[in-house]
């Protein structure tokens, strides 16, 4: 599935089974507490935290699949086009960091 696929399906799902969208700011709302349980789940499996009983059945794909909804839904509503926009912040990254992280003593070990 494209990025275009899915803002299209989520804009079909949305006008038949979802009704309608929530508002911008309901789902900047949505969203965040969708990052919060993918926090959640990130510092109890890879962090030091243990996990509570009602986090077991918590999957971290599926966290990461809500927030990418959400974010997809935001998309729709206010007309950006993800596809555009990653292409456009992933060509930003080649021209700005190209040599950034290669010459990062902090994070390139050959470096010291």
């Amino acid at each position: 599935m494209t990025i275009e696929d899915a803002q299209n399906t989520v804009n079909n799902w949305i006008n038949t089974v979802g009704v309608r969208y929530f508002n911008e700011l309901t789902n900047l709302g949505i969203l965040m507490e969708e990052v919060g349980e993918l926090s959640r789940i990130m510092v109890r499996t890879y962090g030091e935290q243990s996990f509570k009983e009602s986090d077991k059945e918590k999957e971290l794909a599926d966290e990461m699949a809500d927030i990418l909804w959400v974010l997809i839904c935001l998309a729709n509503q206010t007309g950006i086009n993800l596809t555009e926009a990653f292409q456009k912040n992933l060509d930003k990254k080649n021209n700005r960091d190209f040599l950034r992280h290669q010459n990062n003593k902090k994070i390139n070990p050959s470096l010291e």
